[in-house]
């Protein structure tokens, strides 16, 4: 299979930087209305994040580093490092469990360190937030070629997803989604089965829109249905993309992630996780030491103000679960594939 480079074009984007501003595609109104928001600050881009306006691990990651860049454009000529320091920090809070937002937090805060003007600040965290971007896209194309290696297709193939991890989600192409898209390039693909992924829709929202523009053949089915195709025996792999991969394997991953990954181990179907090596925290040695982001169950009992349970009634609202390492056939990254992994596997890649 051919090799695919960095320089092709993409559609379907996320955000758009603009020098002295980054405009993010509000996908909280998806599929309904493609509406635009322009962050000028720091501030701006951190309650995006919070907001769900801009999603997906490795866009959260450019966000925030496009917000650092900001920062500095911004600040005044006095205590101009204090002000970078404090748009880090309020950054940081947006988002408690994807690694990417911490990884690209730490790259820029320390490109500013070494910077002794804040002219030389400006300029260089502009360019820093750039090759994040930049990278991001061409580690996207790379994991497409990892992964396709590992399933070795003979002919073409139907997969099941979860959530979006598209353009939408990444600098672009996507990571498990930038995997069936290439399937579906080299004719490997017969058909995406996608879930809807509650509470926020992700499945529904979001991957139908990005693959039924892009004329890739796709389902859409609830989420209790997996189990019923993958019995059906049309699936042949469930790819996934993550929020954090700890140093044995465990990958924490959107809510409802978990129950693919045992139904996938039941019905003999391959489980592929795809994210960029930004993603994998080797200083957390299991999933159970990854925190988890709970959200207001507001998300749970209603949509967009619609009632769908009882006012008031409890919810349960995590936003990821841990799929254990033991559930999982491969982990792939720009790097190169992990196949089931453990620890040895993962220092071996990582370390």
């Amino acid at each position: 299979m051919a090799k695919h480079t960095a320089n092709r074009s993409m559609g379907t984007v996320a955000l758009r930087w603009q020098g002295d501003s980054l405009e993010l595609l509000d996908q909280r109104l998806l599929p309904a209305e493609e509406h635009w928001i322009k962050a000028e600050g720091a501030s701006g881009v951190a309650q995006c994040i919070t907001d769900m306006v801009v999603r997906g691990a490795p866009a959260i990651g450019i966000s925030a580093a496009y917000g650092v860049a900001l920062a500095a454009r911004h600040a005044g000529a006095g205590d101009w490092r204090a002000e970078v320091h404090k748009a880090i920090d309020e950054l940081a809070q947006s988002r408690p469990t994807a690694v990417n937002l911490f990884w690209a937090l730490e790259r820029m805060k320390g490109l500013f360190e070494r910077c002794e003007s804040l002219a030389e600040a400006t300029r260089q965290l502009a360019a820093e937030a750039v090759h994040i971007h930049e990278e991001d896209l061409a580690a996207n194309l790379a994991m497409a070629d990892h992964a396709l290696e590992v399933m070795a297709p003979e002919k073409a193939m139907s997969v099941l997803t979860h959530c979006n991890t598209g353009a939408l989600a990444t600098g672009g192409y996507g990571t498990a989604l930038g995997v069936i898209r290439r399937l579906h390039e080299e004719k490997l693909l017969s058909r995406v089965y996608a879930d809807e992924t509650r509470p926020w829709l992700q499945g529904s929202r979001l991957t139908a829109w990005e693959l039924t523009r892009d004329n890739i053949p796709v389902t859409l089915n609830a989420d209790g249905a997996a189990a019923a195709i993958m019995a059906s025996g049309k699936v042949k792999w469930v790819v996934v993309g993550a929020d954090r991969i700890t140093a044995n394997g465990d990958v924490a991953n959107k809510i409802g992630t978990y129950n693919l990954a045992v139904l996938a181990r039941h019905h003999k179907v391959g489980f592929m996780v795809v994210a960029p090596s930004s993603t994998v925290d080797m200083a957390l040695a299991s999933g159970q030491d990854i925190p988890i982001e709970e959200r207001d169950g507001t998300e749970v009992r209603e949509i967009r103000g619609i009632p769908l349970a009882p006012a008031g009634v409890e919810v349960f609202n995590p936003v990821f679960d841990v799929t254990p390492a033991s559930l999982i056939d491969a982990i792939v990254t720009e790097k190169g594939a992990v196949r089931n992994p453990n620890i040895t596997g993962m220092r071996a890649l990582f370390a």
